[in-house]
């Protein structure tokens, strides 16, 4: 019988290899129990200068070798844990890297809005394939494009099915209305739409103002009244812009509002000003850990281990990673 994490083709034995950081220990553990293997044991600590160190505590060379990271914060810390584990992989002699991504870092800077603007999440691609990573597993891009910047593959997973899912089971029968939150998170909104089996859609306009001391009051385009509103989002960081979503919603009459995000950020005082705003319900996905301080009594998290784990074995067996989204 093969060991756990292994595969023969022909006279050839591939072997799957998990790898984690200390960041988010629940999902590596949920994402290897699903794979039937274990995470493998590493060595990692601090030096007095705040340097890291890495070191694995098995043999890796020729193995198909996986780097769950989830980059929490301190970001750039867990970013630097993961290029660090990435270059000890290829440098062990690795047969190939791929660097798990459940939260890709630093995704909002993905243009330059004006000069003299680093467009950031393409410097954190060309890190991730100068550390040694071959290919990309990540979940909810903040926008498409993004996976461009890799030059090599990059699976692109999408958590709102899930979400949708959930949604529906927690809530059937409701007269429910789509809502982005901005003019940006439209297009998803239009995913979430086709998701519910072609929910109606209400988006909320930001006028700029023309006098900067007195700003432009948002505005809702579409008819929420006597609803339940879903707004849609990949990230929740501060909440500021849920908050004030909910709000204006409410006052326009709908029955109820829900929030449903990929990831749940909630820096801060997030969760305290999420908690006050009269929101029913917000919901986001363990793509980062969310830790006791950050939790309140609305808040719900659906984990993404199945989705990363299914997507995980079609690489590793060369199986087709698209079939996940049927």
């Amino acid at each position: 019988m093969s060991e756990p994490g292994t595969r023969r083709e022909g006279t050839v034995t591939k072997r799957l290899m998990l790898f984690a950081g200390d960041v988010h220990p629940d999902l590596a553990k949920a994402v290897a129990a699903r794979l039937g293997t274990r995470v493998t044991p590493q060595t990692a600590h601090s030096f007095a200068n705040g340097e890291r160190f890495v070191r694995f505590g098995r043999s890796v060379r020729g193995c198909d070798a996986f780097v769950l990271h989830a980059p929490a914060p301190p970001l750039n810390s867990w970013l630097m844990d993961q290029l660090i584990m990435l270059d000890a992989l290829k440098r062990a002699s690795a047969k190939r890297v791929t660097a798990v991504l459940p939260f890709y870092p630093y995704s909002r800077q993905d243009k330059k809005h004006r000069g003299r603007e680093p467009i950031s999440a393409r410097l954190v691609a060309d890190l991730l394939g100068t550390a040694g990573a071959d290919r990309i597993i990540t979940v909810d891009l903040h926008t498409p494009q993004t996976e461009g910047f890799f030059g090599g593959p990059v699976d692109h997973l999408r958590a709102q099915p899930l979400l949708a899912a959930d949604l529906l089971d927690r809530h059937p029968g409701r007269d429910i209305v789509i809502v982005a939150p901005d003019s940006a998170r439209v297009r998803l909104a239009e995913t979430w739409s086709e998701l519910l089996g072609g929910r109606p859609i209400a988006f909320i306009q930001h006028r700029a103002a023309l006098d900067p001391a007195y700003p432009a009051p948002a505005q809702l385009i579409g008819d929420v009244a006597g609803r339940l509103c879903v707004l849609v989002d990949d990230i929740i960081d501060t909440g500021t812009t849920t908050v004030g979503a909910t709000r204006l919603l409410l006052d326009a009459g709908a029955s109820d509002v829900l929030a449903a995000a990929t990831h749940g950020v909630l820096s801060g005082d997030a969760p305290a000003r999420l908690a006050a705003s009269g929101i029913r319900e917000v919901t986001v996905t363990d793509s980062l850990p969310i830790v006791e301080a950050q939790r309140f009594p609305q808040l719900r998290v659906r984990s993404v281990a199945p989705l990363l784990a299914d997507a995980i074995h079609e690489v590793f067996t060369d199986g087709s990673v698209t079939r996940l989204f049927s």
